[in-house]
């Protein structure tokens, strides 16, 4: 489990090593690194796979002070020279899209793709904003435990919550959610609800990129996602059906095929 003081914390992350050409996975905010493990297996016999944890979340330390993706962009950039990568593929669900994007148009230097998974350019729309900060102060008093299912809504699809079939990998993905800390989600939930947009910007993008996005996401909506893929340069859009939120875990093999495709291609 190794770990590097970057930008004053800690981070964890995981490192397949080898000689393949680095794919650097960011996660989504409530989760860590771990959300790309089928990803990550299936595709370290090519290429040399970094999953990392955000300061804050996952198995990374808390922050000393609060944060923004500005922030976070840096950590990744930070991260990505400790490990001796001059360029990567950059692959980030949600939040760890919204650090991608803005590599992309900070850093294009480090990315030799861009993966954005069910994330997009625009801000936190201001009607979320009440409801998820009542869920951070709901927590802060009683924990995850009653606000499980209401998350497991926003995270997942239907068809995931409903398959007797995934009844084990939803339970540990209940798991996992059980173990948040409120003070530390708080901190992230600020830097995504506080985050910029960077809409106006993305014509600048010159990096080769894919919107992979869940049919049925309710956290960020399709529409807002296709939205951001048509306004990247030559970006293409790749929709799984049946996938919620988190599809890298609902829908495993429908991204791993649409990962490899796109890497092959460039």
């Amino acid at each position: 489990m190794p770990a590097v003081f970057i930008n004053g914390v800690e981070l964890h992350y995981e490192d397949t090593g080898g000689t393949g050409f680095p794919v650097v996975f960011s996660h989504g905010l409530l989760w860590s690194g771990r959300m790309f493990d089928a990803q990550v297996a299936h595709l370290r016999s090519s290429f040399r796979c970094i999953a990392y944890d955000h300061r804050g979340q996952g198995r990374s330390a808390s922050s000393p002070k609060p944060y923004d993706m500005d922030q976070l962009t840096d950590d990744a950039g930070a991260l990505m020279a400790h490990l001796g990568i001059g360029s990567c593929h950059f692959v980030g669900l949600s939040m760890g899209g919204f650090v991608g994007l803005r590599l992309a148009l900070r850093r294009p230097e480090l990315l030799r793709s861009l993966t954005l998974v069910e994330s997009a350019a625009d801000a936190e729309p201001r009607i979320n904003i009440p409801k998820y900060k009542a869920m951070a102060l709901f927590s802060t008093f009683f924990g995850y435990k009653l606000l499980l299912p209401s998350v497991l809504k926003i995270m997942f699809g239907k068809s995931f919550l409903t398959d007797p079939a995934r009844a084990a990998l939803r339970h540990a993905q209940e798991e996992q959610l059980l173990t948040l800390k409120p003070p530390r989600v708080a901190l992230a939930l600020s830097a995504v609800t506080g985050r910029g947009a960077v809409e106006d910007q993305l014509g600048r993008i010159t990096t080769p990129t894919q919107v992979i996005h869940g049919s049925d996401d309710a956290a960020i909506i399709p529409a807002r996602a296709r939205s951001t893929a048509s306004a990247i340069p030559g970006a293409r859009w790749v929709e799984i059906p049946r996938a919620g939120h988190t599809s890298t875990v609902e829908e495993p093999d429908a991204v791993n095929a649409a990962l490899s495709a796109f890497f092959a291609s460039i």
